[in-house]
């Protein structure tokens, strides 16, 4: 039998044990990511602690809402621009307070209950907020007007919707983590902002009325917590975290 037919003819066998098995034509399972361990109870600390200011006490400047009567009518005095809240006790309000670095890489389960954004009186409340990605974020309109919502992101998908007086809910969400905040406006009334902290883990707050902030559950081990301002900018620090201690971080921001 000639040299040719013989290899023809044990080709075309493997051919068909290959294709009789399946094997390749059968497309690969991808592959999934186990859910990671739950973390011990016992090697949990926190980080705790206050934004102090130093310097001039900054001067709020009133809102000038005379373009929209409709916004006016609906303050009995002067409303006052938010961007530099300067508490009784010499503390900030409003600053974003995150673990920037230092966490073990893991997949943090993402809340089930919704972040809420109002617009009452022409203004975004809170002003500064925190949100994990994937998390739910409930926008409501709470006047008699119509607002705007535009989100800036940077990475994140911008958007630009109306809401009419009182109407739905809009419900959203960040696939990414997205630092510093995303700036809100409303293209209707230019002085309504809010900053929206996207982040990767629960371990963020905002500093109210007595500038303090609490990191609950944290995992022992060393990080860098970052606080972020809207107008003094950014500071870190170094901080050593212990099963079941609270470790102090005090930032102070200069003006």
């Amino acid at each position: 039998m000639p040299i040719k037919r013989v290899l023809v003819g044990c080709m075309a066998a493997v051919a068909l044990l290959m294709f009789g098995c399946g094997g390749s034509t059968e497309p690969k399972k991808a592959e999934t990511t186990p859910p990671a361990a739950p973390i011990d109870p016992a090697t949990l600390g926190g980080i705790s602690g206050a934004v102090q200011f130093q310097g001039l006490k900054p001067v709020l400047k009133p809102l000038s809402m005379d373009a929209t009567p409709a916004c006016a009518r609906m303050h009995s005095g002067p409303v006052y621009s938010e961007e530099a809240v300067l508490n009784k006790n010499g503390t900030l309000k409003n600053v974003f307070v995150w673990i920037k670095a230092g966490l073990p890489a893991r997949e943090w389960p993402t809340p089930a209950a919704s972040v809420k954004l109002d617009q009452r009186g022409c203004i975004y409340s809170p002003h500064v907020l925190g949100i994990m990605v994937n998390q739910t974020m409930e926008i409501s309109n709470s006047d008699d007007t119509n607002h705007n919502i535009h989100p800036l992101p940077r990475v994140n998908r911008e958007w630009n919707e109306s809401q009419p007086p009182k109407g739905d809910v809009k419900v959203k969400s960040f696939a990414r983590e997205e630092m510093p905040p995303i700036l809100f406006k409303c293209n209707v009334h230019p002085w309504m902002r809010a900053w929206v902290g996207v982040v990767s883990h629960p371990f963020f707050a905002v500093t109210g009325d007595d500038g303090a902030f609490v990191l609950k559950e944290v995992p022992a081990g060393d990080y860098t917590p970052e606080a972020w301002h809207e107008k003094f900018g950014t500071m870190e620090l170094k901080v050593k975290v212990e099963a079941k201690q609270i470790a102090p971080a005090e930032f102070t921001f200069k003006g």
